[in-house]
């Protein structure tokens, strides 16, 4: 019985994995004053005053939440600024982070990555620097997500109704 309790304790922490990862930078920073930090469900994009095509529907399908953190600027903390997007450009060269996208200059700009298989993903990252304003980084989690979808996804975002509540920590941030 000894032994067998004891191979089980030892399988419990080796399985433990104390490496950083993007999750554990979310939680570890979600309560920080620096950070902005907002879980949203699929709940969040009302479709239903809206004609969806069906590859609208799949990409909805696929999408289960959304995590935003939030990084805002100011005068102040510069140096932890620097420091934290550091942090995650420093996670996001994980190989299971494949980039998709870059675009805008290194102070101001942004990249997608995904992990997974190409037609089947689960997860997109966005990461945005504003030289002025700090850094987001925004997981959208799903199943079998496929690169159009986030395309569709970013669309229906900008013609549903939005349950601006559930928005409201970020409003700080954009303005």
């Amino acid at each position: 019985m000894k032994s067998y309790i004891m191979l089980l304790l030892s399988l419990f922490l080796f399985s433990c994995n104390n490496e950083p990862s993007l999750q554990k930078y979310f939680v570890e920073n979600s309560e920080s004053s620096d950070f902005i930090a907002v879980d949203l469900g699929s709940s969040v994009i009302n479709t239903e005053k809206m004609t969806l095509s069906q590859q609208d529907k799949d990409a909805l399908q696929s999408f289960e939440k959304m995590n935003i953190i939030a990084f805002k600027k100011d005068s102040l903390n510069d140096v932890k600024y620097e420091t934290e997007s550091q942090k995650v450009k420093s996670l996001l060269k994980d190989e299971k982070y494949q980039e998709l996208m870059r675009m805008g200059s290194g102070s101001n700009g942004g990249a997608i990555y995904f992990v997974g298989e190409e037609e089947h993903i689960d997860e997109f990252v966005l990461f945005a620097t504003g030289k002025e304003t700090g850094f987001a980084v925004v997981r959208i989690l799903g199943n079998d997500m496929n690169p159009s979808y986030i395309m569709n996804l970013m669309g229906l975002l900008q013609k549903a109704e939005i349950d601006l509540d559930q928005l409201k920590p970020l409003q700080g941030f954009v303005k």
